[in-house]
Parts: C-alpha cells; sequence; structure tokens
C-alpha cells in the first residue's frame, strides 16, 4: 500500500509558520518535516531546496494579499465605499497562517536584511496603494486627499498592533470604526 504524500501545500503553510515564529532563519526542512510528522525526503519532490520554498512562500504571500483579496473585494460588488468596507473587512479578519499580521510583520522584519524581499515588499506596498487610490478616487476628486487616505488606511492595517494607547471612554474596536466612517465620508 502506497504511503499518501504531504501535499506541496502544507510545506509552504508550515513555511509560513515557522517565518512567522522565527523569521527566515526558522524555515528549515529538517524541522519543517519534524512539524509536518514526516521525513524531509518527500520536500525534495516538491523543492529543489530550501531558497526554492522561501521563494514559493514570498510567491505565495504576494498572491495572497494582492490579487486574491483584490479579486474578493471586487467580486463582492457595490460602490467604491462598500468595496473599501470589504477590504477593510478583510484585512482585519484574523491572524492566518498566510495573510495575517504575523506574517506580514515577519516579511516587513525580512526585508529589513534582504533587499530582494524588499523589492518584494515595495512591489505589494505598491499594489495596494494603488487599489485603494481607485477606490478611494471614485468617490474624492482631491488627489492629496485620496493619498491622506490611503497612507492613514495602510499605516493602520500595519502598525495598528503596535499601539498599546487607551482611547478614553472608547474601546479600540470603536476607535477603528470610527476611523473606517471618517476615511470613507
Amino acid at each position: 500500500m502506497a504511503l499518501a504524500r504531504t501535499p506541496r501545500g502544507k510545506w509552504i503553510e508550515e513555511g509560513f509558520r515557522a517565518l512567522a515564529t522565527g523569521g527566515p532563519e526558522a524555515v528549515r526542512i529538517e524541522s519543517l518535516a519534524a512539524s509536518l510528522g514526516v521525513s524531509k525526503g518527500g520536500f525534495y519532490g516538491y523543492f529543489r531546496n530550501r531558497d526554492a520554498l522561501l521563494t514559493e512562500i514570498l510567491d505565495t504571500w504576494e498572491r495572497e494579499v494582492t490579487e486574491a483579496v483584490i479579486e474578493r473585494v471586487e467580486n463582492g460588488g457595490g460602490d467604491a465605499r462598500a468595496r473599501l468596507v470589504r477590504l477593510f473587512t478583510i484585512a482585519t479578519s484574523g491572524d492566518r497562517p498566510m495573510t495575517g499580521t504575523t506574517a506580514e510583520l515577519a516579511i516587513r522584519e525580512w526585508a529589513r536584511r534582504d533587499r530582494a524581499v524588499a523589492q518584494r515588499l515595495r512591489r505589494v506596498d505598491n499594489r495596494r496603494m494603488d487599489y485603494m487610490r481607485s477606490l478611494f478616487g471614485s468617490f474624492c476628486s482631491d488627489p492629496d486627499d485620496v493619498e491622506a487616505r490611503c497612507l492613514i488606511a495602510y499605516s493602520l492595517r500595519i502598525g495598528d498592533h503596535f499601539i498599546a494607547a487607551d482611547h478614553g471612554v472608547r474601546s479600540r474596536s470603536e476607535v477603528l470604526e470610527l476611523t473606517s466612517t471618517w476615511l470613507l465620508r
């Protein structure tokens, strides 16, 4: 009886987990195999080496946080404000291994030390900002206003978890809702 092969996607997902918890140095074939409960031999059926897995992790991340998100937003229909609400909801909907905040921060930290990752991160940031510009631009005629809204929205997505401030009588979720309402005015 043949043994079932560990799917390629499982290796990538486990690589994301390792990246998110320990950076690219933690993405090691032996430790991924141990986490998956398999031998490392199956890894080589999909990837030439560790660098090939790291590239695939970045490719998957880039696709999932740009085009896949944009497709989900667009498929929901509605005007630009409705699409922005959907985008904000998707962007804050939990910490999934490949698209959540933990993976985002790990890749941003990696980009500080690796020029190729930094170039990819710039491409992702530019794609996300361009998409938001198209949405905000449909109801804001002032290009400066559009740019400010995009930067505020994006900065909030990337930096919200770093802010430990209290908000007086309001909860964090209430302040985030106020911010979204203000951005969509």
